[in-house]
């Protein structure tokens, strides 16, 4: 992203967005906090080429992005998109429905990602019969089969318990060594940024723009153990003396 700006049409005309550079690094992992309202989800919708920029470029392996979502590029949005009539093995199957890959290789990736995301006890259930956080598991496993090499999450884990969370953030971080793709997650829990990624990028409220970029500097072999190292505090105490005074300004205070 470079010099990047997003506004909404009014009136009154919003200046949601930027202006903003960021670059990933092939096999990074990415994390973004804000305070509500900041533009966080314009981030997503940007990066992912739903959305384009008022003014600044965003390329991804070279090419410019124009309002489309290229190949490569996987999306976990934070609303459950699970689809009522199709069984969860169906679900999963759902993006590969019209790839060139033989019958096989969709088969094995399906199941795969069934077992990998802990679904297989429920691969003949609907969506109707799941809880909220088993939902979304079926959207991350729907993008998984597609072997995205940027996997963008905004709050995927965000319907699940905190014991789930870390155990499932463990997973995502094997999901990332295994892959090597790179990965960005918005995410309102600063113990999840801090635990999960290589930096993290904090907002400001609205316009958003990145105020600071938090090296985590934590091995790439990490898990939810290192929630009990000291530097793990170090990490929270700095995103949230960062946080702190935006998302005051969000509610109309004075830090």
């Amino acid at each position: 992203m470079r010099g990047v700006v997003r506004h909404y049409a009014g009136p009154p005309l919003v200046h949601a967005l930027g202006p903003i550079d960021l670059e990933l690094a092939r096999g990074a992992f990415f994390a973004v906090v804000g305070p509500s309202g900041c533009g966080k989800s314009t981030l997503m919708d940007v990066l992912c080429g739903l959305a384009k920029p008022t003014s600044g470029s965003v390329r991804f392996e070279g090419k410019e992005l124009h309002g489309e979502v290229p190949d490569g590029i996987g999306v976990v949005f934070q609303e459950d998109s699970s689809l009522a009539w199709l069984s969860v093995r169906q679900n999963i199957a759902f993006g590969l429905r019209l790839s060139w890959l033989p019958k096989r290789e969709v088969q094995d990736r399906v199941e795969h990602a069934i077992g990998f995301m802990g679904l297989s006890q429920f691969a003949g259930h609907y969506p109707a019969q799941l809880s909220g956080g088993m939902r979304q598991r079926v959207c991350i496993a729907r993008t998984l089969v597609l072997r995205p090499r940027l996997i963008l999450l905004d709050e995927p884990f965000g319907a699940l318990d905190q014991q789930t969370r870390l155990l499932m953030g463990d997973e995502l971080l094997r999901l990332w060594r295994e892959t090597g793709a790179t990965v960005l997650l918005i995410t309102h829990a600063l113990d999840e940024a801090a635990m999960l990624s290589d930096r993290v990028g904090v907002m400001s409220a609205r316009p958003g723009r990145f105020i600071d970029v938090v090296e985590t500097g934590w091995p790439r072999d990490r898990d939810s153990r290192v929630v009990s190292d000291p530097h793990f505090g170090e990490l929270t105490a700095r995103l949230w003396s960062s946080l702190r005074p935006e998302s005051m300004k969000t509610l109309g205070r004075v830090a």
